[in-house]
C-alpha cells in the first residue's frame, strides 16, 4: 500500500487556515484511493523539529564511528525525518507564505532532510518521489502582479525541492486568502473565493491522479 507523508506548516488550526483546508481535501481524496494506505502526518506548528544543530549539521558528513555523543543524538533525529521521506511514495506540504517567505518550522524541516551525499547531490535518495505543495498567499504574487518580484515561496520550494532533492514537484496556490479579514481587500473576496474553491478542487482532482497513477 502507498504511504504518503503530509506536512502541515500553519500556524493557524484547520479551521482557520487556507493551505490546511486544502492540504485536508487532497489527503482526504487520498485515502479514499488508499483506503488501506499510510499516512505520515507532521504538524510542524503543534509538534516543531528541532533547528538543525552544529552537531547535526557536522554529523552528516563524518564517518559514523567517528560522531560524538552529541553528533549521534542530534544526527539520528535528521535522519528518522529523512526516512520518513525516502519511504513515502507522495509527499504532501502545506506551506503558507509569511513575510514573503516559508514558515520558520518549515525550513527546519527542510534544513534536517537535506543532507548532500544521500537526499541530495548526483544521486538523491528520494529522487522522482511527487510532491504536492499547497503554497497559501493573503495576496496575490502571480506573474504580471504587482507584487511579483516579492514571490520567494514558490521560487525557494523549486531550488530546494525539485532542484537538490530531485522530487516531482507540483503546486496548489490559493490566493487572497486574507481578502475575508482586511476591510481594504474587501472588493477582492469574490476572487479569492474562487481561488479558494479552485485549489480545493485541484487537491482531490491531482490527489486522485496521482494516487491512481501510482497504483498502475
Amino acid at each position: 500500500m502507498a504511504t504518503l507523508l503530509h506536512i502541515d506548516s500553519s500556524l493557524s488550526p484547520a479551521e482557520a487556515s487556507a493551505s490546511r483546508a486544502v492540504t485536508d481535501a487532497f489527503r482526504k481524496a487520498w485515502q479514499e484511493q488508499h483506503p488501506s494506505g499510510t499516512v505520515i502526518y507532521r504538524d510542524l506548528a503543534a509538534d516543531p523539529v528541532p533547528h538543525i544543530t552544529a552537531a547535526a549539521h557536522t554529523a552528516g558528513f563524518a564517518d559514523p564511528a567517528t560522531h560524538t555523543p552529541e553528533q549521534a543524538a542530534d544526527f539520528a533525529g535528521r535522519v528518522k525525518l529523512i526516512e520518513e521521506l525516502e519511504q513515502a511514495d507522495a509527499v504532501l506540504i502545506g506551506a503558507p507564505m509569511y513575510n514573503y517567505a516559508i514558515p520558520s518550522t518549515l525550513k527546519a524541516w527542510l534544513d534536517n532532510v537535506i543532507l548532500i551525499g544521500r537526499t541530495a547531490g548526483e544521486t538523491p535518495s528520494a529522487k522522482g518521489t511527487p510532491v504536492t505543495v499547497v503554497a497559501s498567499r493573503g495576496g496575490s504574487y502571480a506573474p504580471g502582479t504587482p507584487r511579483e518580484s516579492y514571490e520567494y515561496v514558490q521560487n525557494y520550494l523549486t531550488a530546494v525541492l525539485a532542484d537538490a532533492l530531485a522530487l516531482d514537484l507540483d503546486f496548489i496556490v490559493p490566493e487572497l486568502t486574507m481578502a475575508p479579514h482586511n476591510p481594504a481587500m474587501a472588493e477582492l473576496v469574490p476572487l479569492f473565493e474562487a481561488s479558494r474553491d479552485r485549489a480545493l478542487q485541484e487537491a482531490a482532482t491531482k490527489a486522485k491522479a496521482l494516487a491512481e497513477r501510482l497504483a498502475a
